[in-house]
């Protein structure tokens, strides 16, 4: 089994458990903005303390934002009242915008956006007003700048929520609609199916049911009408086998009809060769002497060959390689089909995803089972095992 490299699974992980992320950057922003400054502040005691306040709702960033902005903004108000120092851990206020801007509704985003430019209009007066003007101008200015930033990175984000969301959504939709037009067409094929059965064969039944008990009846008395009803039954049965042949050449997606008898494995050196000379370069592969084995799975075998080298034609190109493996084991004959084209496209075998489930049940009728997926380095495979004989059931 393939293993999922360290970076996705982080990546998986970590998208399973926001919450946990969001307490993690936490912690780490209180240990960089709050735990090592607190010294250097003019009262350490009451900036770490405001630090941690003004901080901790960023754990609640995406889980609860409106809250947790309004927690922000309380402190904050307290800060600029009790506190002479700005603090490093107040750029906390950024991403609690972008966090408003991204994940709250849009009025919640809105007025994050104005509590945010007016906090830096009152943080400059009341921490630079006593200073040059330049200094109070340049520090609005920034803040100014840093809370739109944010802002619209957080719009940004939203949109792109939103764009996954729809794809998302769309996606289903589509795979529900493919689902319910494939139920309904196999209806549509069942009548259908029923329709041309019933036409064709229940009249011939019913005449050969009728000439066999009148055949019966005259059999004890008149031999001669016993043997023409025996003739008509006969023709009639002639009849209704070449009708049938008639219907299910014309079920036949191909349209011919076909009564030679069906492929065993012995005629998979044909296929690969018929395949070969469509354009793909294709080699067979066989070990072990071959054994004795029921018509059934020899034609499953054929017919999962013959699908997986189908899947390699549309799906990896005809510039691609493939190779048809046949093992002959001591119980069961093991097949792989592997190619070194796009791999992962050939699970949708025929548009509609049936083509590797009608091989998986073909193994499985005869006892055998199936995989098939990716392989490592590009490309794609497809494993096959059926026993020689099948089990009891």
């Amino acid at each position: 089994m393939e293993r999922t490299p360290a970076p996705e699974r982080l990546t998986a992980t970590m998208r399973r458990h926001p919450f946990g992320v969001d307490v993690a950057l936490t912690v780490a922003f209180v240990l960089i903005t709050v735990v090592l400054p607190g010294p250097a502040y003019r009262s350490p005691a009451e900036a770490v303390l405001f630090g941690l306040l003004i901080s901790v709702p960023l754990a609640w960033r995406r889980k609860a934002p409106i809250p947790a902005a309004a927690a922000m903004v309380v402190v904050g108000l307290l800060q600029l009242v009790a506190l002479p120092d700005l603090l490093l851990a107040d750029v906390a206020v950024l991403p609690m915008i972008y966090s408003l801007a991204a994940y709250a509704p849009r009025w919640a985003a809105q007025t994050g956006l104005g509590l945010g430019l007016f906090g830096a209009v009152l943080a400059g007066l009341r921490y630079y007003s006593y200073g040059a003007g330049d200094a109070l101008l340049a520090t609005v200015t920034t803040g100014g700048i840093a809370v739109v930033a944010a802002w619209a990175l957080g719009n940004l984000r939203r949109a792109r929520v939103q764009r996954l969301a729809a794809l998302e959504e769309r996606a289903r939709l589509l795979e529900l609609e493919r689902d319910q037009e494939m139920r309904l067409a196999a209806q549509t094929e069942r009548a259908r199916i029923a329709r041309e059965l019933h036409d064709v064969v229940a009249h011939s039944l019913s005449v050969v049911i009728a000439q066999a008990d009148g055949g019966l009846y005259a059999g004890r008395t008149d031999p001669d009408k016993a043997t023409g009803a025996l003739e008509q039954i006969a023709a009639t049965g002639r009849q209704a086998l070449t009708d049938m042949r008639s219907l299910l050449g014309v079920l036949r997606e191909d349209g011919r009809q076909e009564y030679a008898p069906q492929p065993d494995v012995a005629a998979i050196k044909e296929l690969v060769e018929d395949v070969r000379t469509s354009g793909l370069d294709v080699d067979l592969i066989e070990e072990g002497l071959p054994q004795p084995m029921p018509a059934g799975p020899q034609l499953a075998a054929y017919r999962i060959v013959q699908e997986s080298l189908t899947n390699v034609l549309k799906h990896a190109g005809p510039a691609g390689r493939a190779w048809v493996r046949l093992q002959w084991r001591d119980d069961a004959l093991e097949l792989s089909v592997l190619d070194d084209g796009r791999g992962a496209a050939a699970v949708l075998s025929d548009g509609q995803g049936q083509g590797l489930r009608g091989m998986v049940e073909r193994a499985a009728l005869h006892g055998g089972r199936l995989t098939a997926g990716p392989r490592h380095g590009g490309g794609f495979g497809v494993h096959a095992a059926l026993p020689y004989r099948t089990a009891a059931r």
